[in-house]
């Protein structure tokens, strides 16, 4: 049925129903498997709650809690569409992805990082984009290794 036949409530339910959609990132889309695995998950999750949205008798209702999930659909389906799975390193004598970094600040702070892909990356959960500036620098380095400048340093103290 047309839009033209149904009742709308008001210019914010149109405006609540139509969401821009996420932001793609234009760096490769690389992931851990862990991070594929989320990716699929997440992908699962949005398409059960927008089916569960078209249970909903009410048209208004019924798009205003489609819209999220529809849109995380198609965030979700392009990121696993582009994701490039990249194996865990085969050795732990320089950072690469997937590594575990451990290492020291120029004001003492110690702290510890895995490098993840985009979508998984969560510092308060000890994970950092690949392209973070931080993961950026450290790529390719070794356990001894100064990067930065100044008060920027840091030192690599290990690699997992």
């Amino acid at each position: 049925m047309s839009v033209a036949f149904t009742k709308e409530e008001s210019a914010e339910t149109a405006s609540e129903t139509l969401l821009p959609d996420r932001p793609i990132s234009p760096h490769p889309n690389l992931v851990t498997e862990t991070g594929l695995r989320s990716l699929q998950s997440q992908l699962q999750a949005a398409r059960e709650a927008y089916e569960a949205a078209q249970a909903i008798d009410d048209v208004n209702e019924k798009r205003r809690q489609s819209a999220v999930p529809l849109r995380d659909v198609r965030y979700f389906g392009e990121r696993l569409r582009t994701a490039q799975l990249v194996a865990d390193p085969a050795s732990s004598d320089v950072v690469a992805f997937g590594s575990t970094v451990t290492f020291s600040r120029a004001d003492g702070r110690v702290q510890t990082y895995r490098i993840v892909g985009e979508d998984e990356a969560d510092p308060k959960q000890g994970s950092i984009s690949f392209v973070a500036p931080v993961a950026k620098s450290l790529m390719g380095k070794a356990v001894g290794d100064v990067v930065g400048t100044g008060a920027q340093e840091i030192e690599i103290l290990a690699i997992r």
